[in-house]
């Protein structure tokens, strides 16, 4: 699929190890890099973006500002999206990746690069999605185009049917326990999923792909997925019958169970079950990884009418505003406001470290985030765990790692005791 789509969009067929100069669709720009972006483009190239609107700055890692240097950062961006029209989505509209998803600004076929390492997620939709640093993006903005290396592929085959209680983050963690923290280094990992997995299911997978080091996740079309919402997906995105792969590997979902990374890497997976019993200060249910309906509303699931533990602390983040809005609708904020979460603004959160829940020195979180290296959320010697929504859910009722069985079977009353 990779190099379908790199060949598609630039003037010759392309093969894994080529350089390929090809078209951008769009170009994403986060606020904490957004400073650098516009310095490399006006003092460096002394240039405007060429597509204005292939361009999109969004107020989402830092937001709302949490010191005046990163509020002066913010007023920057909005200038320079009043200057050039290029578009702007402001403090609270949520995270990139949900947003350009929501906006339709990541499509099949398409070449999405970010500012972001996990730009990795448009692969969801069969766009290739990948993160850069400042000085790409830039050029990217102000030609229009990008040279890449086109990477090799790995190949994800999934069999089988998820069993209750498993999902797409345990999933995800399962084929980056497989591959390794950097089993797909700069390459593409391809997912045959058939017609499993929601978008936002997809968007899971994608995301996660970067942690295994690759350069852009996608997942293969499969069903009426992606034309549910709308998509219109052109047949040569497709991977040919017989493509070539430098490695495969198949995971049957059947076999899974919830998954969960410990302290600090990635890819040191364990079972949930052999991480049970550990005390743990913050739950964080939010990201691109797992902000989406779905994940609030498999945490709500398991809160409904129970309590967050009394020595625990749950925040949930929605990954957008329209996320936040369906769960105002369908009264899933309800559910887990009376549960005892406290609520932050749509965006990053507590993810990367800077604001919203940072972690104190000793202290143990249990997130649905996608990283988990030291000092990542706060302390250098805080420590964190990756799980689903599901388990991060049990785990607040619980004040300890657990799994949802161990809260949905003892009731209601005295849950959070």
């Amino acid at each position: 699929m990779a190099e379908k789509i790199l060949s598609h969009r630039g003037d010759q067929s392309v093969y894994a190890g080529d350089l390929a100069v090809v078209e951008v669709d769009q170009v994403m720009v986060v606020d904490s890099i957004a400073q650098s972006f516009i310095e490399r483009m006006e003092r460096d190239l002394g240039a405007k973006p060429k597509y204005p609107e292939r361009v999109s700055i969004v107020i989402d890692h830092v937001a709302p500002a949490s010191s005046v240097s990163v509020a002066q950062s913010h007023k920057e961006a909005r200038e320079y999206a009043a200057q050039t029209g290029v578009r702007l989505f402001e403090v609270g509209r949520g995270i990139c990746h949900q947003v350009l998803m929501e906006e339709g600004l990541a499509q099949p076929g398409w070449i999405v690069l970010g500012s972001d390492s996990h730009s990795t997620t448009y692969g969801a939709v069969a766009a290739f999605g990948s993160g850069m640093g400042a000085t790409d993006i830039a050029l990217a903005a102000a030609s229009g185009k990008i040279w890449l290396r086109v990477p090799e592929s790995v190949k994800v085959t999934f069999t089988g049917d998820l069993r209750p209680g498993v999902g797409a983050k345990d999933v995800a963690l399962e084929m980056i326990r497989v591959l390794g923290a950097d089993g797909a280094t700069y390459q593409s990992i391809e997912m045959h999923a058939g017609d499993r997995f929601t978008r936002g299911e997809r968007m899971t997978l994608a995301n996660l792909c970067v942690e295994a080091g690759a350069k852009s996740g996608l997942v293969v079309p499969g069903g009426e997925i992606l034309t549910d919402y709308g998509y219109d997906i052109p047949e040569w995105v497709y991977p040919d019958a017989g493509a070539a792969y430098v490695r495969e590997i198949e995971l049957d979902l059947t076999a899974l169970n919830p998954r969960m990374s410990a302290p600090s890497e990635v890819d040191n997976v364990h079972d949930v079950s052999e991480l049970r019993g550990l005390k743990v200060d913050q739950v964080f249910i939010g990201t691109c990884t797992n902000g989406r309906i779905e994940d609030l509303h498999a945490a709500a699931e398991v809160l409904r009418g129970r309590k967050v533990n009394p020595t625990t602390r749950l925040l949930v983040i929605p990954a957008s505003s329209q996320v936040m809005e369906q769960a105002l609708e369908d009264g899933t904020m309800l559910a887990l406001q009376r549960a005892g979460a406290v609520f932050g603004t749509p965006g990053c959160g507590p993810c990367m470290g800077r604001h919203q829940g940072v972690l104190a020195p000793g202290e143990v979180c249990v997130s649905t985030s996608n990283r988990n290296f030291i000092g990542r959320m706060g302390d250098k010697e805080a420590q964190i765990y990756l799980a689903s929504p599901s388990v991060a859910a049990a785990t607040a009722v619980m004040g300890r790692i657990a799994l949802p069985e161990d809260v949905l079977g003892m009731g209601i009353a005295g849950a959070g005791a």
